[in-house]
């Protein structure tokens, strides 16, 4: 077996993401190697639903992790309701009620940069549509540490904010279509 180039994959988004994701876990390979890691604004006293709708999409195990749970390949982890999700260096994530950053927990930025720091040039960070700038700087701290960078489209974005703060910021590797971005994906896993 050929060990795969990169280690994770990392994804934000906001306003009208719920959709892109759906569709992407419904095409993404069921033998797709890495973790795929998912942080999504979403309400805070909301605590089901979304995650049980996902999972009725994707080809993958979707799970809401928990404090110290080990990150394995081949699962899709959403960052659970309320609570920022890090990734921490002994391959575990860790939970936390922080104060809100850019308005939200969980945080787009905590999640990005903390893998950042852990994948390195591992990584591929993918920002979609959403209304605010979070993710812009988590997608900086990628750039910076050599992943990938990839953003949706502006122009296939219910709200284009979340991607155009990303490319005022850095150059991002590659501007997608959603469904490039499937394809993109799901050639990793050949």
């Amino acid at each position: 077996m050929i060990r795969p180039k990169y280690k994770a994959v990392v994804i934000g988004g906001s306003a009208g993401s719920f959709s892109v994701v759906s569709k992407l876990l419904s095409q993404l390979r069921s033998d797709f190697p890495l973790p795929v890691i998912i942080c999504l604004h979403r309400l805070k006293h909301v605590r089901s639903g979304l995650v049980e709708s996902i999972r009725l999409k994707s080809n993958l195990e979707v799970i809401e992790p928990n404090d110290k749970e080990a990150i394995v390949g081949g699962k899709v982890y959403l960052a659970p309701s309320n609570y920022h999700l890090f990734v921490e260096y002994d391959g575990t994530f860790s939970l936390s009620t922080e104060e809100p950053l850019n308005h939200s927990r969980p945080s787009i930025d905590h999640t990005l940069t903390s893998a950042a720091y852990v994948y390195r040039n591992k990584l591929i960070g993918i920002v979609l549509t959403g209304a605010n700038k979070d993710g812009a700087k988590g997608m900086k701290d990628i750039a910076d540490k050599k992943g990938i960078t990839i953003i949706q489209d502006p122009k296939t974005c219910e709200m284009d904010t979340m991607p155009k703060s990303v490319a005022r910021l850095i150059k991002p590797d590659k501007v997608l279509s959603p469904e490039e971005i499937t394809n993109y994906l799901n050639k990793l896993a050949i």
